[in-house]
């Protein structure tokens, strides 16, 4: 007999959770777009846009062009090219005429965090690893005596 009772055990084990994922983006301030503004029923909006490069990729960097909405959120990130920094964002879409198009808008702008000073950055994957420099070894120590082996015994070790 089939039960028509549907069991759902995504949602039984994230019963009253919730779960919050960031999405990060780090790099340098290459490109600073013209701001836009315009009038909606609720007033009066503006918005920018600028374009992140990541730094940390060296031989295919990888861009983002993210939006900042409203006046007050552009003069407080005061972004400028040039700039490292850490930007939080949200992804979303849109349909306009049977096309859709990706909206990609930044809620939190901070400064990327700084390698302590002395401290070597990790190298990137596939990058070339500097040659370790030799060290002046000491002559080695002789190697021990062996020990006094017992002749009656005929194991080999």
């Amino acid at each position: 007999m089939l039960s028509t009772k549907k069991k759902c055990y995504f949602c039984r084990h994230f019963k009253n959770e919730i779960i919050i994922l960031y999405m990060d983006f780090t790099g340098k301030i290459i490109a600073v777009l013209p701001e836009k503004t315009g009038v909606s029923a609720k007033g009066e909006w503006k918005v920018q846009e600028f374009v992140i490069e990541d730094s940390a990729s060296s031989q295919y960097p990888r861009r983002m062009c993210f939006s900042v909405f409203g006046a007050d959120k552009i003069a407080q990130f005061n972004i400028q090219v040039g700039q490292d920094l850490t930007v939080s964002f949200d992804i979303d879409a849109r349909e306009y005429q049977g096309r859709w198009f990706n909206s990609i808008r930044a809620w939190r702008v901070t400064p990327a965090v700084q390698a302590a000073p002395g401290v070597m950055p990790a190298a990137a994957y596939g990058a070339e690893v500097p040659p370790v420099a030799s060290v002046a070894s000491a002559p080695a120590a002789p190697a021990a005596a062996p020990l006094a082996s017992d002749e009656s015994s005929d194991l080999p070790f």
